[in-house]
């Protein structure tokens, strides 16, 4: 591959990515953020007779709006994750790439979490907790019976690694 650098992209590895459902519910969260800020820049403008500066900011805040979308993909998308024999690999980045190795046996739990938007769309957030606060990762928008049983895998080499097994 010539002119792009990827992490964490040897062939050995197989990568796994979210749900594309994860990028539905962001783009939703976007457009809700995007709705509100029209209203309110939008309202007051036009109730103070300033409807051709209350067009610009709407056209202002849609554009800003289509950018963030574009983004979120992309962001989206950027997400994965490998399991290997001693630890998991955790990339995502678009501009600025972070790729995060985690051994099992330095995992001291493991968590699932959803909020309701996520469990509305059957997803939820895998979050890795080492002792070091930095090394913490998340994988999010995993379809919830996915992330449960990733949970439970993890859990049991983390147990099995720290013990030395």
């Amino acid at each position: 591959m010539t002119g792009s650098l990827t992490l964490g992209g040897t062939a050995a590895e197989k990568w796994l990515h979210p749900s594309p459902r994860l990028a539905t519910l962001r783009l939703a969260e976007a457009g809700g953020v995007t709705v509100l800020v029209l209203l309110a820049a939008g309202i007051p403008l036009l109730l103070t007779g300033q409807a051709v500066v209350a067009g610009i900011a709407a056209a202002g805040v849609l554009v800003a709006g289509l950018v963030t979308a574009v983004l979120l993909r992309r962001r989206v998308r950027s997400w994965g994750f490998a399991e290997r024999a001693e630890d998991l690999l955790v990339r995502r980045g678009v501009m600025v790439q972070r790729l995060s190795l985690v051994p099992y046996g330095r995992m001291q739990f493991v968590d699932v979490t959803a909020g309701p938007l996520e469990r509305s769309l059957g997803l939820a957030t895998l979050r890795l907790h080492t002792a070091a606060a930095a090394s913490d990762a998340r994988i999010p928008g995993l379809p919830r019976d996915e992330a449960e049983r990733l949970r439970d895998q993890l859990a049991g080499l983390g147990e099995a690694q720290a013990a030395g097994l």
